[in-house]
């Protein structure tokens, strides 16, 4: 059976609105967590939790909570942004069992630590294998970010807030000699003199001496969470504001500055003694601050099968309104709120199939996003219409298999519900020139039956 996984628009398409478009919803996978701030898989079906509280927990496929901890680890917990803070596991973890943390030490200083699986025991680490990678001083207990993530290329990347307080008053985030502020990537397999990584090469600031080598962005505020697109590779990065912009920041190469102090969001901060704003790279999409949104938390790209609609787009929350938030990763800018949803949402992990969830630390629960539209459709034996290619550079063959009328009308709608486009169609076979609008996600609407197909305009 043909499963349609096109939105059905059940409103009058005329008053569609992007909220309306995708009706996002969270389904709970697991509950009994304890304060879950990351969320990572190690390649199978589980999902692995990693708890304010310095325990990493195993949900199982079923949802089901291990009832012993994969690892338990002591943590500097005392301020509301310690504790255990990141979790990665090694590209090659199938056959070496090493994985990553990112935590606060007893110290109130950040470390970066490898651990391995127990060898006879897939769902317990060993506690005494620790290798201890990085350590960075913590002037303030604030603004740890914590984040953690192997890219395509094999290195580790990891955020470091700007140390703290308000307004970064040692102007850390802009000091290209301290790596407070910014966004770190190193070897973990090998090891330069006197430290216990690697610089890579391809560094984008190695040789620079007024630069740390590890640097591979900066002028960053609390970027607590990043993530990697799955397909593109590209870097997303939620910072968040200080009490006026909420942002989330791209990067498709390295060596960026993403402007803070200078600027929060793209509005001017404290510019004093700031490099020319051509030189700084600003967010790809922003929200102001309001009494309940004021913590933005950086999530995915939708890169799974289950819910067709969502490809493309990325997914992002604020903690303390608890509403889900997307842009398309295409062409981001516009962004809608959903929600709110119990729990207060601090982070999204993806599982072995890029499915996506979400961990909300207050009640202690793991969600999976869902398109609640997708989950009410009937199975069909055929697609009323096709079209290709898709994505497409503007010119799409339209199919259909059947005409319901001798003047059938196609719309075309942007993401954001506005009619853009309409065309009468007579025949089966049709051909649709769309090279007027510019690159992004848009809808193919058969104003007949109501059924809609995602297209992506590259």
């Amino acid at each position: 059976m043909y499963r349609i996984s096109l939105i059905l628009l059940a409103l009058t398409i005329h008053q569609l609105t992007f909220s309306q478009s995708l009706d996002i919803g969270v389904q709970v996978f697991a509950t009994g967590l304890s304060q879950p701030l990351d969320i990572q898989n190690a390649g199978d079906d589980r999902l692995f939790i990693a708890e304010q509280g310095g325990e990493i927990q195993i949900i199982q496929g079923d949802g089901s909570v291990n009832n012993t901890p994969f690892l338990d680890i002591p943590v500097n917990t005392n301020g509301n942004e310690r504790g255990l803070l990141g979790l990665a596991f090694h590209p090659n973890y199938a056959t070496n069992g090493f994985f990553f943390v990112n935590y606060i030490n007893g110290s109130g200083d950040t470390r970066i630590s490898r651990f391995s699986v127990n060898p006879s025991n897939p769902d317990l680490a060993d506690p005494n294998s620790e290798f201890i990678i990085l350590e960075v001083d913590q002037p303030f207990s604030n603004h740890n970010a914590g984040g953690l993530a192997f890219g395509s290329d094999g290195f580790l990347y990891l955020t470091m807030g700007d140390g703290g307080s308000a307004g970064d008053p040692g102007d850390r985030a802009q000091n290209t000699g301290v790596l407070l502020g910014k966004i770190l990537r190193i070897d973990i397999d090998n090891q330069d003199t006197g430290l216990n990584y690697a610089i890579p090469d391809t560094n984008p600031f190695v040789g620079n001496s007024a630069f740390r080598e590890e640097i591979w962005h900066y002028g960053l505020r609390n970027p607590f969470r990043f993530s990697f697109d799955s397909e593109t590779g590209d870097m997303w990065i939620g910072d968040v504001g200080q009490n006026a912009v909420e942002e989330i920041d791209f990067a498709a190469e390295g060596g960026l500055n993403f402007g803070w102090r200078c600027y929060e969001g793209s509005s001017p901060f404290n510019t004093t003694g700031c490099p020319n704003p051509s030189a700084l790279t600003f967010p790809a999409a922003e929200y102001p601050q309001t009494s309940n949104r004021r913590s933005v938390v950086g999530g995915h790209v939708y890169r799974g099968t289950d819910f067709p609609t969502l490809i493309g787009l990325y997914f992002f929350a604020d903690s303390i309104s608890s509403e889900i938030i997307y842009t398309d990763s295409g062409n981001p800018g516009d962004i809608v709120f959903n929600g709110p949803f119990n729990g207060n949402i601090v982070s999204f992990g993806i599982d072995q199939n890029n499915e996506l969830y979400a961990a909300a630390i207050s009640n202690g629960t793991i969600y999976r996003i869902v398109d609640n539209n997708l989950l009410s459709l009937e199975d069909f034996s055929e697609p009323t219409f096709s079209i290709f290619p898709n994505p497409s550079s503007g010119q799409v063959a339209l199919n259909l298999t059947s005409l319901p009328s001798e003047n059938t009308t196609i719309s075309i709608y942007s993401l954001t519900g506005a009619l853009v486009n309409t065309f009468n169609v007579n025949k089966l076979n049709a051909n649709l020139n769309l090279e007027q609008l510019r690159a992004g996600i848009y809808f193919v609407q058969l104003d007949a039956t109501g059924q809609t197909q995602k297209l992506i305009l590259q």
